[in-house]
C-alpha cells in the first residue's frame, strides 16, 4: 500500500497547492502515460444512433452493435433515451458534490471497498502500491430504495437527480443487453437472465488538474468487471482506449454516452466480444468529471459461456462457469495490478 505523503486523504484538497505531485503518485518510467504517443479518435470510434432500435431499422442497428462489440469492444450512442436535462442535471450536481467543503465530502470517506456508499481516492487505497490522481464517490443504485437513504444528503438535490439518472440509465442498459444478446444470435433475454437479479453501481470520478500529468494516471489501464459499463463524461478529454496496440483518446461528443463491454459479457459471449482495456489520464488545466454506470450480475449469479456459442473443437468453451462473487473478490484484491482477472477463470485445455 502506498501511504499518502500528505495529511489530506483526497487529491481535491491538496492538488492546487502543489507544483509537483507527491512521490506516492509517480509511476515508474516504464508505466507512464506517454501522452505524446496517444492517437486521436475523431473518426475512429463507432457512433450508433439508437433512435430506431425498436423500429424498422432494428436489424441494421443490431448489426452495427455486433460490429462494434466484436471489433472494438466499445461504442458511443446517441438518441439513447436519457434526456438532455437528466444528463445535464447529473453532471451539475456531481460537480457540486466535489466542490463542497472538505468536511462535507469526508462524511462519506471510507477505505472499505465493501461499503455500498463511500467517498475514497485512487482505486483501492488500502491496497494500491502507487496512488492515482482521482477522487470518487461510489454508490449502489439498484434497487434504488435499498440504498438511497445512505446516499449523500448534500447537495440537497443529489438524491432526486441521481435516482432519476440511475433509473433512466438502467432502462437503457436493459435495451442494450437485449440488443447485444440478439447480436450474438442468442435469445433476447439471455444476458439479462444470466445476471441473476442484477446489480447496478455508479461512480462519480473527479480528476483535479495535475501539475505533472505525464507522471501519473487518473486510473491506469484496466478492464471493467461489469456486464457492460455506460459512461457519462463532461467535455474534458481524459478517457483512452487500447485499440490495435496503441492508446486512442476518446473525445467527448455532447449528448452521447460511451458504452464498453465488460468481463462478464466477454465470458457469456465465449470471447466473441472482448472486454476493452481503457484508462484515464489527467491534465494541467482543467478538472474532469466522469460518471460510469456499472451493470453487474447479482452476487448469487453463476457466469459462464452461452451453450449456444460452444461447438466442440471449432468453438470450445474459453471460460469455465464460476460464481460471480468469486470473480468480484479477486477483482478488488488485485487492485488493478493487472489489466484483468479473467485469466483465473479460463477453461482447462487439457
Amino acid at each position: 500500500m502506498a501511504a499518502p505523503s500528505t495529511s489530506k486523504p483526497l487529491v481535491t484538497d491538496f492538488a492546487s497547492s502543489v507544483s509537483h505531485i507527491p512521490s506516492t503518485y509517480v509511476r515508474p518510467i516504464s508505466d507512464r502515460p506517454k501522452l505524446s504517443q496517444v492517437e486521436t479518435s475523431r473518426d475512429t470510434i463507432p457512433l450508433i444512433d439508437l433512435r430506431d432500435l425498436h423500429g424498422p431499422n432494428r436489424v441494421e442497428i443490431i448489426s452495427q452493435i455486433a460490429h462494434a462489440c466484436s471489433t472494438y469492444g466499445f461504442f458511443q450512442i446517441k438518441n439513447h433515451g436519457v434526456s438532455e436535462t437528466t444528463v445535464n442535471n447529473m453532471l451539475t450536481v456531481a460537480r457540486e458534490f466535489f466542490h463542497q467543503p472538505e468536511s462535507e465530502r469526508m462524511k462519506h470517506y471510507s477505505t472499505d471497498s465493501t461499503k455500498t456508499t463511500r467517498v475514497s481516492t485512487s482505486f483501492n487505497v488500502s491496497a494500491d502500491k502507487i496512488l492515482n490522481w482521482r477522487d470518487y464517490l461510489r454508490l449502489h443504485c439498484f434497487p434504488i430504495e435499498d440504498f438511497i437513504n445512505e446516499w449523500p444528503e448534500n447537495p440537497l438535490s443529489f438524491k432526486v437527480i441521481t435516482a432519476e439518472y440511475a433509473t433512466s440509465v438502467r432502462a437503457l442498459v436493459l435495451r442494450l443487453l437485449e440488443a447485444i444478446s440478439e447480436s450474438l444470435g442468442l435469445e433476447r433475454d439471455h444476458i439479462s437472465n444470466s445476471l441473476g437479479t442484477h446489480a447496478q453501481h455508479m461512480a462519480f470520478n473527479y480528476y483535479p488538474p495535475c501539475p505533472e500529468p505525464e507522471l501519473t494516471y487518473g486510473l491506469p489501464g484496466h478492464k471493467d468487471p461489469t456486464a457492460i459499463t455506460v459512461l457519462l463524461q463532461d467535455q474534458v478529454s481524459g478517457l483512452q482506449v487500447f485499440k490495435d496496440d496503441k492508446w486512442v483518446s476518446v473525445y467527448p461528443i455532447p449528448n452521447t454516452l460511451f458504452v464498453n463491454i465488460g468481463d462478464q459479457v466477454e465470458v457469456i459471449s465465449n470471447e466473441k466480444y472482448k472486454s476493452v482495456l481503457h484508462r484515464a489520464v489527467v491534465n494541467t488545466d482543467k478538472e474532469r468529471l466522469s460518471i460510469p454506470t456499472f451493470y453487474f450480475p447479482s452476487a448469487d449469479a453463476v457466469i459462464g459461456p452461452a451453450q449456444e456459442l460452444i461447438n466442440g473443437q471449432s468453438s470450445p468453451a474459453v471460460y469455465k462457469s464460476f460464481p460471480f462473487v468469486e470473480y468480484w473478490d479477486k477483482f478488488w484484491d488485485r487492485s488493478l495490478a493487472t489489466a484483468s482477472c479473467l485469466d483465473a477463470f479460463k477453461a482447462s485445455t487439457t
